[in-house]
């Protein structure tokens, strides 16, 4: 699997010639499925996941032009039939995977089964936004936050600090966001000290790009790697 992790989306486009290279080919040209599973946790989730889907959301990924656009909707893959969704996730170019919650995220992506079928998808671009960035590395830097949307007496906070561990470095979104005191560059380094593997610090005008291992920074804005 191929790799575009995001903080805020598609936002300009140096980011943007990244995807169509990982494509290989325009986005026109391209198929995706949109995965808005993360945000239903806040308040208000329903209304923002529809947004997203419908290209009024502030991060630029649904409304980029696909040839076709469809909905992955993790919660109720447990009780439908795999030949009935999987053939749809192995024919798509590209999996759009919002932000949100990471803990509840990823929490459902193990138990739709997605994430057992992912590395087997080498040919699929994996576009992660925020939420749907981190839940692909081993450690889960929002955990502190996500536990207080658990609801009472699930099991879904067991491991809340751990992710899939798809990639081998772990990731910190929106650097120094105005509205989000957490994402200043001291406190970052200072959650990352704990973190045995490298952690990206990106804003909002960068991504990082992964293919078969190798990964490499895309950016109009500011990031900071973190080494162990």
């Amino acid at each position: 699997m191929k790799f575009l992790l995001t903080s805020s989306g598609i936002r300009n486009p140096s980011i943007s010639a990244a995807l169509v290279d990982l494509l290989g080919k325009p986005i026109a040209e391209s198929t995706a499925l949109f995965i808005p599973t993360g945000v239903y946790p806040f308040s208000g989730g329903g209304e923002m996941a529809w947004k997203a889907m419908h290209g009024h959301a502030s991060s630029p990924l649904c409304q980029l032009g696909w040839k076709s656009l469809g909905m992955l909707e993790l919660t109720a893959l447990p009780t439908i039939r795999e030949e009935n969704w999987v053939p749809a996730v192995r024919a798509a170019d590209a999996l759009l995977v919002w932000g949100g919650d990471v803990l509840y995220l990823t929490y459902w992506l193990r138990q739709s089964g997605l994430a057992d079928l992912l590395p087997s998808l080498s040919n699929t671009v994996y576009v992660g936004v925020s939420a749907g960035s981190i839940a692909v590395t081993p450690y889960n830097c929002d955990a502190e936050f996500d536990l207080g949307f658990v609801p009472d007496g699930s099991d879904m906070a067991q491991g809340a600090d751990r992710a899939l561990g798809l990639v081998d470095f772990t990731l910190y979104p929106h650097l120094n966001h105005p509205d989000m005191a957490d994402t200043e560059l001291s406190n970052i380094q200072k959650w990352a000290s704990r973190i045995p593997i490298p952690t990206y610090a990106i804003d909002d005008n960068t991504a990082i790009r992964v293919v078969n291992g190798t990964v490499d920074v895309i950016s109009e804005g500011d990031w900071n790697l973190i080494n162990p």
